[in-house]
């Protein structure tokens, strides 16, 4: 008979493997063409004398759309072959997967004292069912290993109080805006949470390595500040399903001309939202959570989120179920229902039901699903409650010496007095009441 236990190792094994198995036949749909368009770009660059933001794909319209720091980060490409570029993307991404793992799932593990091991295969699984996580890998895209920059950085503020580690909070942070414009939210975050040390080393590192690009490649660099930029049709149709945003929503309600002005409106009013509920995430010492609302709403104001942008909404699920775990039964079991939803929902791929006809109520509800989705979780990602202040310390009961009264003989001024005796345990009655 096979152990409860051992029985569960199985389940989690073979639901590993054949999740396994699906998301090795999916880059075959995909081609990794996102990294292909980072392999031509550099060689193209290196190679041919080209421009960065000349480039495009053969048979696309597609070309690079990153700031020039992430092409100077991506030269190492020009020295590998296809097969090998290909190989390394994955092995990287594969490592920021676990990274994740590591500081999402493992908390909630030991906090309850469950099976490590098999918690974590339990949420390798479960990461890997995201549609944002699945096109990550089939496209080739980096948005994984900007997540794990950004957590790094919350991994240190968190543990790095008063050691030398924390000293570098932030890097990442400057790393991942230098990459790609949308993690610069984050610096901002970090000076609503009273990090200034971070938040400078932040801004300090991205504009390190922005200068640096602009030594390497100053035409590019001069190209993409001034004008690419600003050019989002560069980048693709606001009106595509694929764009989870604000600015995607608002477009396929009137894609010849989406209203700007309703655009900036409803960014005002998420940044506003976002603003509260990160500043009392910070008030409970909740920094994890003010980092996973930050990612949330980073996808939202961003003009294009296409939905692998949305593995930025990971965290947030993570954090949503641990604070679930340690509420109240009945409360817990809504919090866990609605991030069951959420995650269905984000596994679900249902907004390309809506691929072609996305005019009308059907299709502003369900072609937008993963906008209303990542609002969802803005809006009503739980928070950990502050943690209460520490109780004032109780003074020691303090020994009591004889007391001397004039008159007394030598046996009464050794031993004190019966009212010396009820007065000593009066204060030590009080001492244990306040104690209790």
């Amino acid at each position: 008979m096979v152990t409860t236990g051992r029985a569960r190792l199985l389940c989690v094994a073979g639901l590993a493997t054949a999740v396994s198995l699906f998301i090795a036949l999916v880059p075959g749909h995909r081609g990794w063409f996102d990294v292909g368009v980072y392999y031509g770009t550099v060689n193209d660059w290196v190679h041919a004398g080209g421009g960065i933001y000349d480039y495009l794909k053969p048979g696309t319209h597609y070309g690079f759309t990153y700031p020039p720091f992430a092409a100077v980060a991506m030269l190492p490409m020009s020295l590998l072959g296809w097969h090998t570029v290909v190989a390394v993307h994955t092995v990287l991404t594969a490592a920021a997967c676990a990274a994740l793992l590591y500081w999402l799932v493992d908390p909630i593990a030991r906090e309850h004292g469950w099976n490590r091991p098999f918690v974590y295969g339990l949420g390798a699984c479960a990461l890997a069912m995201l549609q944002p996580v699945r096109d990550t890998v089939s496209f080739g895209q980096v948005n994984l290993l900007l997540v794990a920059l950004v957590w790094a950085d919350a991994q240190l503020l968190a543990r790095g109080a008063g050691r030398r580690g924390g000293r570098w909070a932030g890097v990442g942070i400057g790393l991942a805006a230098a990459i790609k414009i949308t993690p610069a939210v984050f610096i901002v975050f970090l000076l609503l949470a009273g990090r200034r040390r971070a938040a400078a080393t932040a801004a300090a590192t991205a504009a390190a390595a922005t200068a640096v690009a602009a030594l390497v490649a100053p035409g590019p660099s001069l190209a993409f500040w001034t004008g690419a930029l600003w050019h989002t049709s560069r980048v693709g149709d606001l009106a595509y399903i694929s764009n989870q945003s604000l600015l995607g929503a608002l477009a396929r309600l009137h894609p010849a001309a989406p209203s700007r002005i309703a655009w900036l409106v409803a960014v005002v009013a998420v940044l506003a939202l976002w603003a509260v509920r990160a500043r009392r995430a910070v008030r409970a010492g909740d920094l994890a959570g003010g980092f996973a609302l930050t990612g949330l709403v980073a996808c939202l104001v961003s003009p294009i989120t296409w939905v692998h942008h949305l593995v930025w909404a990971v965290p947030a699920l993570a954090v949503t179920a641990q604070v679930a775990l340690a509420q109240a039964a009945a409360r817990r079991r809504r919090l866990l229902w609605g991030t069951a939803t959420a995650y269905a929902i984000l596994c679900s791929s249902v907004v390309w039901l809506w691929w072609y006809h996305f005019d009308g109520l059907g299709g502003l509800l369900g072609g937008s699903a993963y906008v209303w989705v990542t609002l969802g979780l803005l809006a009503f990602m739980p928070l950990r409650a502050a943690a209460p202040a520490p109780a004032a310390p109780v003074p020691a009961v303090r020994e009591q010496a004889p007391v001397l009264v004039a008159g007394a003989t030598a046996a009464e001024e050794r031993v004190p007095s019966p009212a010396v005796h009820a007065a000593a345990d009066r204060e030590s009655i009080s001492v244990l009441a306040a104690r209790r």
